[in-house]
């Protein structure tokens, strides 16, 4: 069967779920080239943490900013952002995990940093740290705070929000020899 645009549409797959398909395998593509900005063991540590947020909210999507300063994978309830749970967030030095709401979570070890009135962070040094008890009680907790609840089935998105075209870079530099 063809489609208009004269494509051809595999038999019982509507064409929205092809175009879908498509759009997921390149910003799959588009994701993989910001986290290969980053050094290799950064870059490694990057995807275990969102291996590891992608297992325990299946189903949020994840919004991806490849900003000026952060490479930020934030996830979210809707598409929206204001709908975000939690972002991870990294620059050449490490990642952070950003509660987008965290100034209202309990944080009865005081792992949160920040002062504003609306979010707050905390330093992962590698991914195992999110098994940690105090660290899974704040994402619980972030979750449950929600003002649009992750939805209880299906997949979430993975969608590239923004890129800026000038950016820091994703690599600590190197100090410079000196010359005499």
């Amino acid at each position: 069967m063809k489609c208009r645009t004269g494509g051809q549409i595999a038999k019982g797959v509507p064409m929205t779920a092809k175009k879908n398909a498509a759009s997921t395998a390149d910003a799959e593509t588009q994701l993989a080239g910001f986290i290969a900005k980053f050094e290799p063991e950064m870059a490694k540590f990057i995807r275990s943490v969102r291996a590891a947020l992608r297992r325990r909210m299946p189903t949020a999507h994840e919004l991806v900013y490849d900003n000026y300063n952060f490479f930020v994978i934030g996830y979210s309830s809707t598409e929206r952002t204001s709908d975000c749970i939690l972002s991870l967030a990294a620059d050449a030095n490490g990642i952070q995990l950003m509660f987008y709401y965290g100034a209202t979570l309990p944080d009865p070890h005081g792992l949160l940093r920040g002062s504003g009135v609306q979010n707050r962070s905390l330093r992962l040094h590698r991914a195992e740290d999110l098994k940690k008890p105090e660290i899974e009680a704040l994402i619980a907790a972030a979750i449950a705070q929600g003002e649009e609840p992750l939805p209880t089935e299906g997949a979430g998105r993975l969608i590239i929000k923004s890129v800026s075209p000038t950016q820091r870079s994703r690599r600590r530099l190197r100090p410079k020899k000196r010359t005499r």
